[in-house]
């Protein structure tokens, strides 16, 4: 009888038997009479030993010469061992068929960082082979655990998941950054930035809903945060205000972080530090990650301009001095954020921004018309905004008074006004970003490697 199929994810549970693992040849290294083969098989990595008498001499020879990524059949017994790598177990093999040989892997490994010591834009040109290494492994891995906690979280909140078209007929986050092309009768269509006018529909439709999906912004930026083409969770919901939003923002973001610590903070701290003196900041990072809990400091935007103000003016360096530059009104860029971060352990919520630098849809407070009701979560470290968010205008004239300001084309938003003509209640959302979280959770230092692959404003390719 053959050996059972096991994936390396499940090997603790059969410690001590003789079981087939299918995958490839991560690495290797030996000896004349010894073989250490590391295999990956898409669940784990794993130290497979081979001995010179533990297969026959043709087995042992092909073994010796096997190139990385070679695609292997391994029958062994499973041992624990606290010396081994990984995962303190490995395999004593007694037979190894070669499934597919490789050619000479272009990612070579090149130190302790293994192929990501090769150059960024290298890196991305092989984007479909870099997946492989462990680092972008365990990236990917940990995206997937926070997408589930995503899911997980609103559906257990009673939000119902009713997706958002990808094409749209009109701009939800400004003109400037849409992605467009020819509909069939010859009209614009454009790329959604955002799901969200539709959950302002399917939310007065069924009270709680959310989509998930990809969004685009046609923005010519360069920076780490940036992506052309990325993911969004939009919950949205009636008969709730601007407070109430910023409550199930901050319980909705400490959830997720906490499931994505309880999972992977053992093997971040394996896997992403290469120096002792990323160690030491890595232990830190998911220290402050563990402290990730509602509720999260709050601070107005008046407040925030305050505090950039005595930043700025307690700054020596003049080059420095002039990205502190701000007054009321402006948006915040990202070392205003970074700043703002700086004095804080957990997330802050950002709220009363200036109605000019906001959406058409967003509310006005009554008290003061001048500043909008919503709010940004920035995350700490230096990642900038994660979470943007507020309540919606529910008032027909004044939103119709508000696309007339953007210049907005009136004849595509029937529908959207149609939501203020019948039943119009207060009601509000957010939107949250998963690569930038992703980032910020594993501690990265560019967002491109949190997407299986990145689109950016140099990039649609591989």
């Amino acid at each position: 009888m053959s050996a059972p199929w096991v994936r390396i994810e499940d090997l603790k549970a059969h410690i001590g038997e003789t079981v087939t693992l299918k995958g490839w040849l991560a690495n290797k290294r030996g000896s004349g009479k010894v073989q250490f083969l590391h295999l990956r098989d898409g669940s784990g990595f794993l130290q497979c030993v081979l001995g010179i008498n533990d297969v026959d001499e043709a087995t042992f020879e092909r073994c010796k010469h096997l190139s990385q990524e070679a695609s292997v059949e391994i029958t062994g017994l499973v041992k624990a061992d606290e010396r081994a790598p990984y995962c303190q177990m490995e395999v004593a093999v007694k037979g190894l068929v070669v499934v597919g040989e490789a050619r000479e892997y272009p990612i070579q490994k090149k130190g302790r960082g293994g192929g990501d010591d090769h150059d960024p834009g290298f890196l991305m040109d092989h984007r479909h082979l870099w997946m492989r290494e462990r680092r972008q492994w365990l990236i990917l891995r940990v995206r997937a655990t926070i997408i589930k906690a995503i899911r997980d979280y609103l559906d257990d909140h009673g939000f119902l998941l009713v997706d958002s078209p990808i094409f749209t007929a009109n701009s939800c986050e400004g003109t400037t950054t849409l992605f467009s092309t020819k509909w069939f009768d010859d009209t614009e269509a454009y790329l959604s930035q955002s799901g969200q006018l539709y959950q302002e529909a399917t939310a007065l439709a069924f009270g709680k809903t959310y989509c998930f999906g990809p969004t685009f912004r046609a923005e010519k930026s360069k920076t780490r945060r940036h992506l052309n083409e990325f993911w969004m969770v939009e919950p949205e919901a009636a008969f709730m205000d601007v407070w109430q939003d910023m409550d199930l923002a901050e319980d909705f973001l400490s959830f997720i972080v906490q499931k994505a610590v309880a999972k992977h903070a053992a093997e971040m701290l394996d896997i992403f530090p290469t120096t002792p003196e990323e160690k030491t900041a890595m232990i830190a990072h998911i220290e402050l990650l563990r402290g990730v809990e509602a509720p999260f400091p709050r601070i107005s935007y008046d407040e925030a301009v305050t505090q950039i103000e005595a930043i700025r003016a307690e700054t020596k360096d003049e080059e420095q001095k002039k990205l502190f530059d701000i007054h009321w009104g402006m948006d915040f860029g990202s070392p205003h954020e970074t700043e703002l971060t700086k004095r804080y352990n957990k997330p802050i919520m950002v709220h009363g921004f200036p109605a000019a630098v906001k959406a058409f849809y967003m509310k006005k407070d009554p008290l003061r018309p001048e500043v909008a009701l919503g709010f940004d979560v920035l995350a700490p470290e230096g990642y900038g905004e994660i979470i943007g968010g507020g309540q919606r205008e529910d008032n027909l004239e004044l939103l119709e008074k508000e696309v007339e300001r953007h210049k907005l084309d009136v004849s595509t938003l029937g529908w959207y006004f149609d939501l203020r003509k019948y039943g119009s209640v207060p009601h509000a959302g957010f939107g949250l970003g998963v690569e930038r979280t992703v980032s910020w959770v594993c501690g990265l230092h560019h967002v491109r490697e949190t997407i299986p692959f990145a689109r950016t404003l140099d990039r649609i390719w591989p």
